[in-house]
């Protein structure tokens, strides 16, 4: 169903449905999420711009803004979790510039950014193609863009214990493997992606029900 969709448009949340999602994300993913802002962290030099494509409710720019000194952008196709997210980071006390916006057509100046991070995102993407070339154009020469999303041949074992792990259960947790098996693509499929863009280096690291990918410029 997810790819049927795909093919029309980029996948954004709006209404209650945006709602539902931040508070989703702030009882099972907050964790995780400061994991992930934490191996971002590790790429990133204080001062440095930063952007978080398909940032929704706003929450790992949050991290990534307590974290050090960076200027951070979020941006989302969603009008309504670009929203959110402003509410959500003056909630918390940090400056994050939040935009609505395609990943497929940045509206940002050729290479802006010194690091760009997208999670469990990618697969809702129109174009992926075209927003992995859109990454390439805005990140500086020699930054670092990270990927982290899921694994469409991750083992139902996994997936299983990945749900569990979350708390996730009832319709929460069939959507949550739906989306792993329909919307997500493989290894394969995301080398293939990179063979076709100017990034001259890059490495995929497996993380149980997903990737770690990390493009370089």
């Amino acid at each position: 169903m997810m790819k049927f969709f795909r093919r029309f448009q980029d996948l954004g949340i709006e209404g209650e449905q945006a709602k539902m999602y931040d508070r989703n994300i702030r009882e099972y993913r907050i964790n995780e999420i400061k994991e992930e802002a934490k191996e971002a962290a590790r790429y990133i030099k204080n001062g440095a711009a930063v952007i978080e494509v398909a940032s929704g409710p706003g929450y790992l720019s949050i991290e990534l803004a307590k974290a050090g000194k960076y200027k951070i952008t979020g941006i989302d196709i969603s009008k309504d979790l670009t929203e959110i997210a402003d509410r959500n980071a003056k909630e918390a006390g940090v400056e994050v510039d939040f935009r609505q916006g395609s990943a497929s057509s940045l509206p940002f100046q050729t290479d802006m950014f010194s690091f760009i991070i997208c999670v469990l995102a990618f697969k809702n993407f129109k174009e992926p193609l075209k927003a992995l070339n859109e990454m390439y154009r805005v990140l500086k020469p020699g930054g670092t863009v990270l990927i982290m999303d899921l694994n469409r041949n991750a083992s139902n074992t996994v997936m299983n214990a990945v749900v569990k792990n979350m708390g996730l259960k009832g319709l929460n947790a069939v959507i949550a493997r739906t989306i792993q098996r329909n919307g997500a693509y493989t290894r394969e499929e995301f080398e293939t992606f990179i063979s076709r863009t100017d990034f001259k280096e890059h490495a995929i690291k497996d993380s149980g029900i997903g990737f770690s990918i990390y493009l370089k410029k």
